[in-house]
């Protein structure tokens, strides 16, 4: 992993549209609205060709062909709210929901389905299990969750299907939440690219009242 990667977010309105799609892709025609109202003008007809090409599995950030990613680490599918970015070294996870709860559970989600398909995984009831985590931020907070998790996966091999946080304490800075689903196994399950760290590099956490998005880039 590089000591400092060269990485900048991509604008938020171009993650929105990016996600508006994924969650909701409609015909060429909405496409061309959206990006006139955003964009106008001559920069509409070029969105609708980004937006083409993503679903096709094309990078749409750089323009130049084929995404290095697996089909499934490239886009977010139906039913997940991640995606991953491209970057320099490692690899960025994307997560959203209504609230930081819900954004937090699926960043921890997108970390174990980069390192195989979640859908994959079968649940096992007896292996639930309670996570919880301490912080002096939130920024530290979703750290120290991830990094959590992560352990949990190395030592135990242990992969959520489900995750939901039951506990976000903005005042002691303190997270809990409950994992479902099962043991990971190289003979049963697809092998991914491990995760080896979370990291604090190019963090975000954007949260407004109707919805909550996070960026965290893991060493890999």
């Amino acid at each position: 992993m590089s000591s400092a990667p060269e990485y900048a977010l991509p604008q938020r309105q171009n993650v929105r549209r990016r996600r508006r799609r994924l969650e909701d892709p409609g015909p060429r025609k909405r496409n061309l609205e959206e990006a006139e109202l955003e964009g106008g003008g001559e920069g509409a007809e070029e969105a609708v060709g980004l937006a083409a090409k993503s679903a096709k599995g094309e990078d749409s950030a750089s323009g130049q062909g084929e995404s290095a990613l697996p089909e499934h680490k490239s886009q977010a599918v139906s039913g997940q709210k991640f995606e991953y970015l491209d970057h320099t070294a490692d690899v960025q996870c994307h997560a959203w929901g209504v609230d930081l709860k819900e954004a937090f559970a699926n960043a921890g989600l997108a970390m174990y389905n980069y390192m195989t398909p979640i859908s994959g995984i079968e649940v096992d009831a007896s292996l639930a299990r309670k996570f919880e985590a301490q912080g002096h931020d939130m920024e530290s907070l979703l750290f120290n969750f991830m990094d959590e998790l992560l352990f949990d996966f190395h030592t135990e091999f242990f992969v959520c299907k489900r995750l939901e946080v039951t506990r976000l304490d903005r005042q002691n800075w303190c997270i809990e939440a409950r994992g479902e689903g099962g043991k990971f196994s190289r003979e049963k399950h697809e092998c991914g690219t491990e995760v080896k760290a979370i990291t604090y590099s190019a963090m975000q956490i954007l949260e407004g009242p109707e919805e909550a998005e996070v960026f965290v880039i893991v060493d890999i």
